[in-house]
């Protein structure tokens, strides 16, 4: 049984955000395979359950994703190596996708939460590219807060069809 976990912040504020990429991509593939979302107080996440996989955005803010994660992973009794973490990164060009293992947070808060908290960096980073900001004015913190037009948005979703576990 894999888990895959979107990186996000809660919230409506939030959802369109570059930053949220995780949730918006895991809102899709829970979409196509006719999921629905359980709010699990007991793990801090929404999850959904399929036979294959298990879903879940973490409900504690970004910077705290670790909690969540490894309540999740504890009760399922799910191995770090069947892990899958999908978040934003703005070291790669809008729309694109890299998998990785076992790399290190590289500055991603998020990441680093997970790392902390389950003392491992091995599992399976998904990372999206949403860029950086052209204008240079714009701090990265200020950037991946920022939302998402409409088009960028739709092209993100479809990248879905291109992240195999």
């Amino acid at each position: 049984m894999k888990l895959i976990v979107g990186l996000g912040n809660p919230g409506e504020k939030y959802f369109k955000n570059r930053h949220n990429t995780g949730f918006i991509i895991v809102d899709e593939i829970a979409s196509k395979n006719s999921l629905s979302w359980e709010n699990s107080s007991k793990f801090n996440a929404e999850i959904a359950v399929s036979k294959d996989f298990i879903l879940a955005k973490p409900q504690t803010y970004m910077n705290k994703s670790g909690e969540a994660v490894f309540k999740i992973l504890n009760f399922y009794k799910v191995d770090t190596s069947d892990l899958v973490v999908i978040h934003d990164d703005v070291d790669l060009q809008f729309g694109e996708i890299k998998k990785q293992l076992g790399v290190s947070s590289a500055g991603h808060k998020g990441v680093e939460s997970i790392i902390e908290k389950l003392s491992s960096q091995d599992f399976w980073r998904i990372r999206v590219g949403v860029g950086k900001s052209e204008d240079k004015n714009i701090p990265t913190d200020d950037w991946v807060l920022q939302n998402f037009t409409d088009e960028q948005l739709e092209k993100i979703k479809s990248k879905v069809s291109e992240i195999v576990f």
